[in-house]
């Protein structure tokens, strides 16, 4: 069992939350839930409502997309990264599924006090502006690539 000081400084090590006043950490920390998942278990679907967030305490997990009724692995997230915020953020259904790779703990973080987090701490809306611009530049990057492959293979 971890104590709600652990997860608070669990908590701190993720990049987004590190210029986090202590306090709110902490109730965050105490509104979130833990949560295991089993290798080849979905946190969620794409297409699925957005209802949390998640922070990744142990284990890895794929982000899978599906177009044209196959599965294709986008990426990999693991220890200390957040997942799920997209949805929640712009109120969308879920943009990919998220399967866990291996044993898979969780901290998941209700829409609403992630919600309520950012309203109180204007920084973290400014890190989650970032975070989202660089995932909206590397997959640019990423799609720009793939059009110039298969622009060359034509």
């Amino acid at each position: 069992m971890t104590s709600l000081n652990e997860e608070v400084e669990m908590l701190r090590k993720i990049p987004l939350f590190a210029a986090i006043d202590p306090a709110k950490l902490k109730l965050l920390a105490f509104a979130s839930d833990r949560k295991i998942y089993n290798a080849g278990q979905d946190l969620f679907k794409q297409g699925d409502p957005g209802d949390a967030a998640f922070v990744i305490v142990n284990g890895d997990a794929d982000i899978i997309v599906t177009a044209d009724n196959k599965e294709v692995v986008v990426a990999t997230v693991t220890k200390n990264e957040i997942i799920g915020e997209i949805s929640i953020l712009c109120e969308v259904p879920r943009t990919a599924t998220v399967r866990a790779k291996d044993k898979l703990e969780v901290l998941t973080i209700k829409k609403e006090h992630f919600i309520g987090l950012l309203t109180q701490v204007p920084t973290l809306g400014v890190e989650v502006m970032r975070e989202l611009a660089s995932r909206l530049q590397k997959t640019t990057t990423e799609l720009s690539e793939a059009r110039q492959e298969l622009s060359q293979k034509k």
